[in-house]
């Protein structure tokens, strides 16, 4: 499983550079400022949480368990939750996509409370 996350974390960290690039010079000039600065945020909580799926692969290496993996899961899922739906906010101006947002924050809450316990543990 370890190395699933890694692969996960790698790819998603790839895939948060080549968005926020895309966004500083393909979106710059096509977006409001505000919608501008929802894609930004977009950009920021995924590469935070990419990086954070890479350290639960190098976590799982000395430490297993079921909440090593769920936060792994947890935060992958809110990477596709949280930063997809700012990412279709800002592209679409669709608003309804504002209301996923916050299932994809209860989903990095989970994964960082899952690290919580498992190192109390």
């Amino acid at each position: 499983m370890d190395k699933t996350f890694l692969l996960i974390g790698a790819v998603a960290g790839f895939l948060a550079v080549a968005l926020g690039a895309f966004g500083a010079h393909g979106l710059r000039g096509r977006l409001s400022p505000e919608m501008l600065a929802v894609f930004e945020t977009g950009v920021r909580y995924h590469m935070y949480h990419a990086l954070a799926v890479v350290l639960t692969a190098l976590i799982m290496g000395r430490m297993d368990g079921w909440l090593i993996q769920t936060a792994g899961w947890a935060f992958t899922l809110g990477i596709l939750l949280f930063s997809g739906s700012l990412y279709a906010l800002a592209l679409t101006g669709v608003t309804t996509f504002g209301a996923i947002t916050p299932l994809g924050g209860v989903a990095f809450l989970i994964g960082w409370a899952c690290l919580i316990v498992a190192g109390l543990l």
